[in-house]
């Protein structure tokens, strides 16, 4: 192994990477702080006390075994493009990664081609392969999360005096333009990817003329090479079913800190809810704030509200106990990851 990887989180570890992050989470915590001024401290943090110990590490257990699964898929996913990483390294790789996802502003909304970057970094595997690798990943792990909304949607629609509020409205409305935008981009981009290629370069083409460090031509073979990888990918069916079983064992896994949440307070909600509550609460992640800080912790506390008819306080209290249990747990895991991985060689 060589120290390159370590390069990619010591961009991460720079001084003035670490000032936005400082930033970034002052922002976030102000708005949760604010939200729970809202909500009522006093009380929330009466029923944190009481919470349940055991519950709660049984939430940070699920969240491992998530990062574990998606761990194990994409291992799956770069094995059949070719490279083959033990997977003691690479879930390594994928926790170290997903801290950097979850501490980077925008991470939520768009980390693979820094979750690539940091792959081709500390495996045989090279960026365009990595990002080949990562993007399908994704696109297996979308199909569980619109799954399990979609479990979910339909519970509330059978259940009209839960499903008939406009927040519910709205969210239903989001996932539903989500479930079909994103196959049809994925297939634009796939079917027409001489189009994507040429708009790229054209983007890239006034860039190259006032730098020697970016080519059009290099551009060019980098989008073909990854085109290359996924075509390689896509050459193995039985095997991308297998990595999607991973996922979906992934997404259940995420789910199940929720429900560990509400039990560690002895609230309690249907799961089917839960599966509803969950995927929808993520779309706030996409917000600019690290990992969505602030913004999920809204939405879930008004979801728990509306949809799961939990008072304000309980709500804010499961809320920041499945924050704990997934989001904490998992910077707390990554970031021992990362400096692993920054200090291996």
């Amino acid at each position: 192994m060589s120290g390159t990887s370590g390069g990619a989180f010591g961009d991460l570890f720079g001084r003035r990477t670490l000032a936005k992050m400082g930033v970034g989470f002052a922002i976030s915590l102000l708005l949760v702080y604010l939200l729970g001024t809202a909500v009522g401290w006093e009380r929330t943090l009466d029923q944190l006390a009481r919470a349940d110990p055991v519950w709660v590490a049984a939430g940070c257990l699920s969240t491992f075994l998530c990062l574990a699964a998606w761990g194990r898929a994409w291992q799956i996913v770069l094995a059949v493009g070719g490279v083959e990483v033990p997977y003691r390294k690479l879930v390594v790789t994928y926790f170290a990664a997903t801290f950097a996802n979850y501490v980077t502003p925008f991470g939520q909304a768009g980390g693979e081609p820094f979750i690539a970057y940091v792959l081709s970094r500390d495996t045989d595997a090279d960026y365009e392969q990595s990002l080949a690798s990562v993007v399908t990943a994704d696109l297996l792990n979308l199909l569980p999360f619109f799954n399990f909304a979609a479990v979910g949607t339909a519970y509330l629609v059978v259940q009209t005096s839960l499903g008939d509020t406009e927040t519910v409205g709205n969210l239903v409305l989001v996932l539903g333009l989500l479930a079909v935008s994103i196959p049809l981009l994925v297939w634009f981009g796939w079917r027409h990817r001489w189009a994507v290629e040429g708009l790229v370069v054209r983007l890239v083409r006034p860039v190259a003329r006032v730098t020697s460090r970016v080519s059009v031509d290099g551009t060019r073979e980098r989008i073909e090479r990854f085109y290359g990888s996924v075509e390689d990918i896509a050459s193995e069916p039985r095997e991308l079913a297998r990595a999607l079983g991973y996922s979906y064992v992934g997404w259940l896994f995420f789910t199940l800190p929720m429900v560990a949440a509400l039990r560690a307070v002895d609230a309690s909600m249907r799961l089917l809810l839960v599966f509803f509550i969950v995927p929808a609460s993520t779309i706030a992640g996409l917000v600019p704030t690290p990992g969505g800080l602030g913004a999920v912790e809204g939405a879930l506390t008004g979801l728990l509200v509306e949809i799961g008819r939990l008072p304000a306080d309980t709500a804010f209290a499961v809320t920041t106990l499945y924050r704990l249990e997934s989001f904490v747990f998992a910077l707390v895991v990554g970031g021992i990851a990362a400096l692993w991985v920054t200090a291996r060689v």
